[in-house]
Parts: structure tokens; sequence; C-alpha cells
């Protein structure tokens, strides 16, 4: 989820129907923190490439949904699971008619129950940038990609936060069964993509 994510399409037109809906959603809800337009762009795309399920983290309304779905194939699942059960309610609602999506409430770790993933969306405000909780191994298939969200662009290496190492961001860079790079969407905002590699 992104600060001011859903205030970031006030001017962008031409948007996917579904997504649209889901802005529509968030905003009718007070709901601020949406995927913004320059990942979804990017979530659309990677969807597209996911042959049988994508996961995501922290649904928020839906929009981050959204694009997922606006770009999977028409058998891709889609599953994604928010911890407050009144936004889960209402993104459930956004996608009534898409029976190729399922939103659940609860914990995070309910994609475990649903995996192996082609792609796999974690919310980089929670446990993606934390100590490496969701792991490739379990979460994706061979050659499955992950994207942690939510990240200020780096400007050094190894990568800094608050005068330290960003041991979040470089687990995942890092990660011995990913081949990940950081991309930068905009001036202040990137994400992490990686594919998965098995040893062996």
């Amino acid at each position: 989820m992104s600060l001011h994510g859903t205030d970031a399409y006030q001017d962008v037109d031409s948007l996917p129907a579904l997504v649209q809906r889901a802005v529509e959603a968030a905003r009718a809800h007070g709901f601020g923190f949406s995927c913004r337009p320059e990942q979804g762009r990017l979530l659309q795309v990677l969807a597209a490439g996911a042959a049988h399920r994508i996961a995501e983290t922290g649904t928020g309304c839906g929009v981050g949904l959204a694009w997922l779905a606006s770009g999977a194939a028409p058998h891709t699942r889609l599953l994604s699971v928010e911890r407050d059960a009144e936004r889960a309610r209402l993104a459930a609602d956004v996608f009534r008619d898409c029976g190729q999506v399922e939103v659940l409430h609860g914990d995070w770790r309910r994609i475990e129950e649903y995996g192996p993933y082609d792609l796999l969306v974690l919310d980089g405000g929670g446990q993606a940038k934390g100590d490496g909780a969701a792991e490739p191994a379990r979460l994706l298939a061979a050659g499955g990609t992950v994207v942690i969200d939510d990240f200020t662009p780096a400007t050094t290496w190894p990568p800094r936060f608050d005068g330290a190492p960003d041991r979040s961001r470089l687990h995942w860079l890092e990660h011995p069964e990913l081949r990940a790079a950081e991309l930068r969407l905009a001036a202040d905002l990137s994400v992490i993509v990686g594919t998965h590699l098995p040893k062996g």
C-alpha cells in the first residue's frame, strides 16, 4: 500500500474498468493507501505471464488486485489477503463478478495454504520488509516472480536506511534463491522484483 496512493489516480485517464471500480471504492471509504498507477501498470504486465496462480498480501480496497486481474488470463486464479475485515469485505464486493478472484480476511500467512504461485505480490509495509518470513522456496513455483512494493529508491550501495545497511532490502536483493533487482517506478517509488531459482 502506498502513502497517498489513491490520490495518485486523480488525473489518470483510461484505467481498466476493474481498476476504476476499485479506485472508486477506495475513495468512497476514505482509504488513501492504494497501489499507485506506476506500480499497477507493472503488476498488470507481470500478471499476463502468470499461467496458474497469483497471490497478493495487503488487499486494501482492491486497487492492486484489480491491476493484476486486468492483466491475468481468464483461467489464472487470483488470491488476495487483507487483515482488516471491513476492507476485505469491500474488496470482495469490487470483485463480485470475477469468478477467478478471491479475497480472504486474515493474516498474510493465509497465502501459504494455496501456493505455490507464479506471481506473488507482497505488501512492503509489513512482513515483506522484515526478516524474510515470506520465503520463496515455500511460496513460489520454480521460475515464479515475487514483487515487494513501496520502497524509496536506493541511491547507494549497499542501500541504507536510517544510517545503516537496509537489511530488509538486502534480504531480497541477495536472497540465494532469487535473481532480484530494484526497479525505480517514480522519483519516490521503487519495487524489488525477483525470480525464484531453486537450489540444485
